[in-house]
C-alpha cells in the first residue's frame, strides 16, 4: 500500500473517530483475501465485486487465520464490536473514494450477519477444525 493512500485512511479514521485505522488497513486486506478465496482475482476489476455478506464472512476467516482466540479483542481494540461496523468503515471508504460500491450495495446488509461471539467462539472453532480431513 502506498504513502498516498496510507495517510488518506489515517485522515479518514481520524476525521470519523468510531474506528482505529488499523481496522481501514484489515477491511482492505480482508477484502484481498475473499478475492482471492471466491477465485476472483484474474477477472477484470469490475467484474471483482463482492457482497457485503461474503466480505463479512471473508472477514471471519482472515481474522480467525491472523489473530486466532484474540479476533474479537483486537476489533474490539478498533471499535469493532458488530458486522455493521465493517459496513461502516466500508461505506466510509466509498464515501472517501478508497474503496467502490455498486447501485446493489446497501449498509443493510452488513446488519447482524453473524453474532461475534458466536462467530468467533476460539473452542468452537477448534472443535472444527480438528473435524476437518
Amino acid at each position: 500500500m502506498d504513502g498516498e493512500l496510507l495517510q488518506e485512511i489515517e485522515d479518514l479514521a481520524e476525521r470519523d473517530g468510531r474506528y482505529k485505522r488499523d481496522a481501514y488497513l484489515f477491511v482492505y486486506d480482508a477484502l484481498q483475501y475473499t478475492v482471492e478465496k471466491l477465485g476472483k482475482t484474474a477477472l477484470p476489476k469490475e467484474k471483482r465485486h463482492i457482497s457485503g455478506r461474503d466480505l463479512l464472512f471473508g472477514i471471519s476467516e482472515y481474522s480467525a487465520e491472523q489473530y486466532g482466540p484474540l479476533t474479537c479483542s483486537v476489533f474490539s481494540h478498533w471499535g469493532v464490536s458488530q458486522t455493521r461496523d465493517f459496513g461502516e468503515i466500508v461505506f466510509n471508504l466509498v464515501e472517501a473514494e478508497l474503496m467502490s460500491k455498486t447501485e446493489d450495495d446497501h449498509i443493510e446488509d452488513f446488519v447482524d450477519v453473524y453474532q461475534f461471539a458466536e462467530e468467533f467462539d476460539w473452542t468452537k472453532r477448534k472443535a472444527d477444525l480438528k473435524r476437518l480431513p
